[in-house]
């Protein structure tokens, strides 16, 4: 049987032991919530004293509290104190800051003590003295002093360092004063750390400084002299300058000395190397009077894009001052030798302005320029001094295009401007320059954007109107390049020269926009008259004017002669009347209308028609008006015309076309006093020489007298000029007391200076005469041939004017002449050839043969001797034939029959002399012998002596 089990004592019920678990946290937690609370209940306020002279064992100088004072246990026990004053322990260090915070122990503040182990100064400003030469002999109140800034303003010398978190630990007698932390300058944050040694027995003390920046570092170790002096050397790298002082982007290593005096830092004799690039330089922050930071570069070749950027976008607190000297630099692209710069930018708070001074550099193309100036937010002010001898290169490497104009232009110059640059905008208030030669002054602002805007006011001594551009530029380029800019242009030019002509005090007023180009004024003197012009025109691969109007007025048109080919018309009386002119016109180029008036003198010129400026080409009416034909004629020409065209007005009408290849004038109708002409002409001017042909018709033509005597030079000159073919037609032609010529006509034709009248025709009193002119000029001396032919022309008048001449009859006869010599005198003393006369029914004046015949048949002397000295001579048949040589007629046949006359006529005529010796001999019926008169001398008045010696021994033997 089973063995009865032992009793044992009943377990803790379960339910207590719950119980038991829950009130043990509870009571602990209760516990520590009255530790918690016990000190918030403490008045914190009243124990400022006590806090106070804790904060001034710790931190090792006076601290006075003087605000309330907070608890807060969490995260960890501190008590704060508002209102601080630290005192002054004998160092200069005294300052004030907005509250203390001392960090306790949490233990002993249970126990009911205070505890500090660390103590913090918030929002102090602490202004420590420059130089630190009172850290040499340390008092004893800092050996110990151990604290920390927070959100603390550090001012040394004259820098502020804000947003200080700094630790500062003062070591014992044998050890240093040491910082670190970070700090706030130039709108970058520092780590820095810093240490100030202990004097050794010289009294020189060491320190070191360590910044920090991102991932860039600069390092300074050196020792500091009794005098206050700070010597030694310094190492600074780092990936990015930018973020360290106003440079260009990019890696940087330094090193060199540095220097730090009662009021600078300075390092000099740097060994730089900028973005690979080595250079020398220096470093100079300035404390005193006020702080400013100055660097000196030196390098063989340097880019400014960067450097000017960063001194332009990037805010500093100090003003910086930056002085560069390159052998070689660039500029947005330009290349730049011998640059020299000095720059300074003042600090943020005086707003960034940036000044330049002696700034100098050579551009492309040899051009020096000189620079001084200063920004003003975006806006930059200077003043620019150039020269150089290749000012086109210089332009073209600035990227302003010169293929436009002429290779010779914009060469050498020199001059002084002020430049204003602002976004968008480049100004040019003054200048003052020579540009090739001519003197300029003026004004000009060029802004920028989709469509460039430029305005320009210059004044020049000078402006050579031609060979701006360069050959070959069509109107499509030009177009193109004008077309898209906008431009405001006013230029005074004391001369200005075009193709010969000299336009005085002139003045220009233009303006292109958006492809629209206005001319609102072009003024000025030429040939002594006043010059206008307006219009405008539209630009585009067809062009189109409109408005155009051109006015000239001058008082004479002496200076205007100077315009005109020759020396017309110098020396006439028209050269002193007044001339006015006025032009309109507009429409495309190879179709534009034209509408010109002129008035000189009393002569008014009308014209208007349509011109083809591409084609050259151009057409329309001209009309010349003027009241008094012989007046104009003397007044322009200096000639007196006389009867060849009376009295009368001149009018001249024609419909004319113009092109490359010549003139025509299509019809045109012309009064010049009495004389009627109309026509057709053209002038050929695309061979050797101009070539005039046409048609020519006129109703009444007048000859003047010629003088055949004259030894004056012929004008052969002007036929070597031009060539002609014409077709001539005149109604009626009245050679000067010769007999009338009617329905006239022939061709004259002139070339190489050959002049030809061929094919003459024309009605002469009631016959017909032919014949031909031939003329040649070609040579040194001219040569004349004259041929010509008579048929059924009645004689009704003397025909040749000498003392035995034909009254009349029906004549047929033919001739043919030819001379040589430049005058007519000359023509007339070699005239040769041959010419024959036949007769019939006719009368011969200054000699009555028949009643000759029978005075002497009658043996009347006395009747005889006026038979032979007057009268004239009836005859039935008259044949005359002569041959002329060196400017004599030898009559070789002169015969005249009829009822009682038997006359026979001989001997010479000295045409050059204006001698005669000739012989009329009148043989009566058988046996009665001839009788005769000779005449000899000169041919108006000859002397006559009758031959009568055979007659008188007749009679006698009768």
């Amino acid at each position: 049987m089973p063995r009865p089990r032992a009793a044992v004592p009943d377990a803790w019920p379960q339910a207590d032991m719950r119980r038991l678990l829950l009130i043990g946290p509870a009571l602990a937690l209760l516990l520590l919530a009255a530790l918690y609370a016990a000190p918030l209940f403490t008045d914190w306020t009243a124990r400022r004293d006590q806090l106070a002279e804790l904060a001034s064992a710790r931190i090792g100088r006076p601290v006075t509290l003087h605000g309330p004072v907070r608890l807060r246990l969490l995260p960890h026990p501190v008590v704060e104190a508002q209102g601080v004053t630290l005192g002054d322990a004998g160092d200069g260090l005294g300052f004030s800051a907005s509250s203390l915070r001392l960090r306790v122990d949490g233990g002993a503040l249970l126990l009911g003590r205070i505890a500090p182990r660390e103590v913090a100064i918030v929002g102090a400003e602490l202004r420590l003295p420059w130089p630190p030469v009172e850290a040499a002999v340390l008092p004893g109140s800092l050996s110990t002093l151990t604290a920390q800034l927070v959100d603390s303003r550090l001012i040394i010398g004259g820098v502020r360092l804000e947003g200080v978190q700094a630790r500062l630990i003062a070591g014992d007698p044998t050890q240093g004063t040491r910082a670190e932390g970070r700090f706030a300058w130039g709108g970058l944050e520092w780590r820095f750390e810093a240490g100030v040694g202990r004097p050794g027995y010289d009294g020189i003390t060491p320190v070191e400084l360590t910044l920090a920046m991102g991932n860039a570092s600069f390092q300074a170790r050196g020792v500091l002299t009794l005098d206050g002096t700070v010597e030694g050397s310094l190492e600074a790298s780092g990936p990015d300058l930018a973020l360290l002082v106003p440079g260009p982007p990019g890696p940087f290593r330094a090193r060199g000395r540095v220097t730090v005096t009662t009021d600078l830092l300075a390092a000099d004799d740097l060994n730089l190397d900028i973005g690979g690039s080595p250079a020398r330089g220096a470093l100079t922050l300035r404390l005193s009077p006020t702080p400013r930071l100055d660097a000196a570069l030196l390098a063989s070749r340097i880019d400014l894009d960067p450097w000017l950027a960063a001194l332009r976008a990037r805010p500093t607190a100090l003003p910086v001052g930056l002085d560069l000297s390159a052998e070689a630099a660039s500029f947005r692209g330009v290349a730049l030798r011998r640059l020299r710069a000095a720059v300074f930018r003042e600090g943020a708070a005086e707003g960034g302005r940036l000044t330049f001074s002696d700034v100098s550099a050579t551009l492309p193309g040899g051009t020096r320029v000189e620079m001084n100036g200063a920004t003003a937010g975006e806006r930059l002010e200077a003043g620019l001094h150039f020269s150089g001898s290749d000012l086109r290169g210089t332009v073209d490497a600035l990227g302003i295009g010169t293929d436009w104009l002429a290779p010779g232009r914009l060469r050498q110059g020199e001059g002084r401007a002020r430049l204003v640059l602002e976004p968008g905008s480049v100004a040019v208030p003054e200048l003052s320059a020579t540009l090739d030669g001519t003197r300029i002054s003026g004004a000009g602002v060029l802004r920028f954007g989709a469509r460039p805007a430029l305005g320009l006011g210059l004044t020049l001594d000078s402006l050579e109107l031609e060979g701006w551009l360069r050959p070959g530029l069509d109107w499509p380029t030009a177009s193109r390049l004008l077309g898209g800019i906008d431009a405001n242009l006013r230029l005074a030019a004391e001369r200005a020269r075009w193709r010969g002509a000299v336009l005085e005090r002139a003045s220009l007023d233009a303006a292109l926009e958006n492809g629209r180009l206005t001319l609102r004024r072009l003024a000025g003197q030429v040939a002594g008259g006043d010059l206008s012009a307006s219009g405008t025109a539209l630009l585009g691969p067809t062009p189109r004017l409109s408005d155009a109007v051109v006015e000239f007025a001058a008082p004479n048109a002496r200076a205007l002669s100077g315009l005109l080919p020759g020396t017309w018309p110098d020396g006439t009386r028209l050269a002193t009347e007044a001339v006015t002119l006025r032009a309109t016109g507009g429409g495309a180029p190879d179709a534009m209308s034209i509408q010109a008036g002129a008035e000189w003198g009393d002569a008014r010129l009308e014209a208007a028609g349509t011109l083809d400026l591409p084609g050259r080409r151009g057409n329309g009416t001209l009309t010349l008006r003027h009241p008094g034909a012989p007046r104009l004629l003397s007044d322009a020409l200096g000639i007196t015309p006389g009867e060849p065209i009376g009295q009368g007005s001149l009018s001249f009408i024609a419909a004319f076309s113009a092109g490359p290849q010549g003139v025509a004038a299509e019809r045109f109708d012309l009064v010049l006093g009495t004389l009627r002409a109309n026509g057709q002409l053209a002038l050929a001017l695309d061979a050797a020489r101009p070539r005039l042909t046409g048609r020519l018709a006129a109703e009444t033509v007048t000859l003047p007298p010629l003088s055949w005597r004259a030894r004056e030079p012929l004008p052969v000159a002007a036929l070597r000029a031009l060539d002609a073919d014409l077709a001539l037609s005149i109604a009626r032609l009245e050679p000067d007391d010769r007999p009338v010529l009617r329905d006239l006509r022939g061709r004259l034709r002139l070339s190489a200076g050959i002049l030809a009248v061929e094919e003459a025709e024309a009605t002469l009193d009631g016959g017909a005469a032919r014949g031909g002119l031939r003329l040649d000029a070609s040579g040194e001396t001219p040569r004349m041939g004259l041929s010509g032919s008579l048929r059924n022309v009645t004689i009704n008048a003397p025909l040749l004017g000498l003392p035995l001449d034909l009254s009349a009859g029906e004549a047929e006869g033919e001739l043919r002449l030819e001379a040589s010599g430049s005058s007519p005198a000359a023509l007339l003393a070699t005239l040769s050839g041959e010419a024959a006369l036949t007769v019939r029914r006719g009368m011969l004046a200054g000699i009555d043969a028949a009643a000759a015949g029978r005075a002497a048949e009658a043996g009347d002397e006395p009747a005889l001797r006026r038979a032979l000295a007057e009268g004239s001579t009836g005859f039935d048949s008259l044949s005359l034939r002569a041959s002329l040589a060196a400017g004599r007629a030898t009559l070789r046949e002169g015969r005249a029959t009829g009822e009682g006359v038997a006359l026979t006529l001989g001997g010479e005529l000295d045409i050059a002399r204006a001698a005669l010796d000739l012989t009329a001999t009148q043989k009566p019926p058988d046996p009665v012998p001839e009788v005769g008169i000779r005449l000899t001398g000169p041919a108006a008045q000859p002397r006559r002596v009758p031959e009568l010696s055979a007659w008188l021994r007749w009679r006698a033997e009768r």
